[in-house]
């Protein structure tokens, strides 16, 4: 089992930490810089590329990572996938509480016909700061991956 699960928790983690560390290098400073109508254009594009995959790769991080805490023989790669798990965890609650529903809410914007009182609901200055967040410690998350596979090795 061990065979199997370290193997797909890694990639997980993997392709969420490098899909939020890509986020950071290119796509917040981009969506950071457009005047309101092309941030809502592109943060809607971005958004329905992202959100179908990142919840399986983030759930799965999450759930393999908990098993992985309990399966895993030693308590160190025991004690690093648990720490996993939390991180995993905490970025899944960052996900569902603070960036997803802005992602919900940008898309049912019509850039070219944005709200009047959008610049005092733009979603951006709190947006920013709670995705560097969850990239942390999704970054985190994969740090503790590997320190548990290089013990298990």
């Amino acid at each position: 089992m061990l065979a199997f699960l370290v193997p797909l928790v890694v990639l997980l983690n993997g392709l969420a930490a490098g899909v939020l560390f890509g986020t950071q290098l290119g796509g917040w400073p981009l969506l950071a810089a457009l005047p309101p109508d092309r941030y809502v254009h592109a943060h809607a594009f971005f958004a329905t590329r992202y959100d179908p995959a990142m919840p399986v790769c983030l759930l799965g991080t999450l759930l393999g990572d908990a098993a992985l805490a309990f399966l895993a023989p030693g308590a160190v790669p025991a004690t690093l996938f648990a720490a996993a798990s939390v991180l995993a965890l905490l970025t899944v609650a960052i996900s569902v509480t603070k960036n997803v529903p802005v992602n919900k809410w940008v898309r049912t914007l019509d850039p070219d016909n944005l709200p009047a009182d959008f610049d005092a609901h733009d979603p951006r200055p709190a947006w920013g700061p709670w995705n560097r967040r969850r990239s942390l410690l999704t970054t985190l998350a994969m740090v503790a991956n590997c320190a548990a596979l290089a013990a298990l090795l």
